[in-house]
């Protein structure tokens, strides 16, 4: 079972060593790594130069501090020489993880007429004309920006946008690798709701699309909704809506294992924070009827006072139909399905215990979860969490290059209720029936079916539903 000093590849290291080139000696390496709790990945030659080896060591670790253990015990191993050490996940963002590639030629004078001056005025003068054709003249056609301030990195908290910038970073890989989305990441030097909507009106012409990240509660709320009103391009909040397609997906797979109905279960959502509510909304556009949000004072009900906090406000008017009170634990009994997007240690294995025969437990905080699944894995029907390292992980990979292509793909204003209940279900449905079990309700990030299934269901959710932008057709010679 997974435990907190299981190895991680976030966790390697690789050494450079030097000693005499002759037998006995890995063994004797190797040996000291495995007294420390190292992993050995792989061994790799250098090179052999008068009577000594010289061997590249890379070695899995729990922690920092085991890694720093394990160097201090080969150095200890007599006629090894440590000559460098290196950190693979550093290694891996040294300079950056993306780069600008050219899509064109610049080989002759008639490339750069076209790419630059003098043709490029044409271009721009078309543009001009009919602002809708940049869509197909310019990068925005495929383009997202990956706005954060970095106010609240998971689990990392309030971080700044220096400190937010390898994260946006590796965001846009995953755009890139997943959904074939050039997304490009800018953090914003301000916490002030009015700078980065701001910002992002004014950067709107340069990109297809607005992905907003890591930005905390409750003000992430109103900046989506502000932007999504003034802006004609997709805006997304994909720590709201990218965690609500993924939980809804797992939720549709879940009942049909349980054989349970939406409308008929009873559902306890712990966490009101933009996850939290994101995951009740598109749970309630599902047709689940009878769901109990419960923040850390209990549950949500029309009977607390939320003035001030509009979000909590629409829970209150929206769940909870038979006004149920107490804290979690007291209205997680008799519930058939329990989603924790909160903190560690706040769910028990009596809660579970006391929910409805066959429950299903999506205890999703990371990285440490409500409750480890190994507490209550011969009670739960079905579980999932927020971690790789346990089956049916929750991730947001699932859902955002799929939902940004296919709104893309369809030219799209704006990403609408519609198309991610288009999303979840074309996530939902990669797994066959053949292939659904407890321990598979979620495909892997891996499986490039996704994001083209999700792109495909979105763009086609998009159209019917009218918020497909028409856009020229490249039929005619611009002056």
């Amino acid at each position: 079972m997974a435990n907190r000093l299981t190895t991680s590849p976030q966790y390697s290291i690789t050494m450079r060593l030097e000693y005499p080139h002759g037998p006995g000696w890995l063994a004797k390496i190797a040996n000291a790594i495995a007294e420390q709790g190292g992993s050995i990945g792989a061994v790799d030659l250098v090179h052999i130069r008068t009577g000594k080896s010289r061997r590249d060591y890379t070695v899995e670790c729990y922690s920092t501090e085991q890694a720093n253990r394990i160097v201090a015990a080969v150095e200890r191993v007599g006629g090894v020489t440590v000559r460098s050490v290196s950190d693979n996940t550093f290694l891996a963002h040294l300079g950056g993880k993306l780069e600008i590639a050219s899509k064109i030629p610049l080989k002759t004078r008639a490339d750069l007429s076209m790419a630059y001056t003098p043709g490029v005025a044409r271009v721009c003068l078309a543009i001009q004309r009919d602002p809708r054709i940049s869509f197909n003249l310019t990068i925005r056609k495929n383009c997202v920006a990956v706005v954060s301030d970095g106010s609240a990195v998971l689990g990392l908290g309030n971080i700044g946008p220096h400190a937010a910038m390898p994260v946006m970073e590796g965001k846009a890989v995953l755009f890139k690798e997943f959904g074939t989305v050039d997304a490009f990441p800018l953090c914003v030097d301000s916490q002030d709701p009015e700078d980065i909507i701001r910002f992002c009106r004014m950067i709107a012409p340069s990109f297809g699309g607005i992905n907003l990240e890591d930005i905390a509660a409750p003000k992430c709320f109103e900046i989506e909704e502000r932007l999504r009103a003034q802006l004609d391009i997709p805006v997304l909040h994909d720590d709201q809506h990218g965690t609500a397609v993924v939980v809804l997906a797992a939720v549709i797979n879940a009942l049909k294992i349980t054989g349970k109905h939406p409308g008929a279960i009873k559902a306890v959502i712990a966490g009101a924070g933009a996850a939290g509510i994101a995951t009740s909304r598109i749970l309630l556009s599902f047709g689940l009827n009878n769901l109990i949000a419960a923040d850390s004072h209990g549950a949500i009900h029309r009977g607390r006072d939320f003035s001030g906090n509009a979000q909590k406000s629409w829970l209150a008017e929206h769940t909870n139909p038979n006004g149920e009170t107490g804290a979690l634990g007291e209205v997680m009994r008799g519930a058939d399905l329990f989603i924790g997007v909160s903190r560690p240690g706040i769910v028990t294995r009596a809660d579970i215990a006391d929910m409805a025969p066959g429950p299903i437990v999506f205890a999703l905080g990371n990285p440490v979860p409500e409750i480890q699944p190994e507490e209550f894995e011969d009670i739960a029907a079905v579980t999932a969490t927020g971690r790789s390292d346990y089956p049916n992980q929750i991730n947001n990979v699932l859902a955002f290059p799929g939902l940004f292509r296919g709104a893309l793909d369809a030219h799209a204003r704006t990403i609408n209720e519609e198309m991610k209940l288009a999303a979840a279900h074309a996530i939902a449905e990669v797994i066959t029936r053949a292939e659904l079990s407890p321990d598979y309700i979620v495909p892997s990030v891996f499986n490039k079916k996704v994001a083209k299934r999700v792109a495909r269901a979105v763009s086609r959710a998009a159209h019917d539903t009218g918020v497909s932008r028409t856009t020229p057709k490249m039929n005619r010679i611009y002056s």
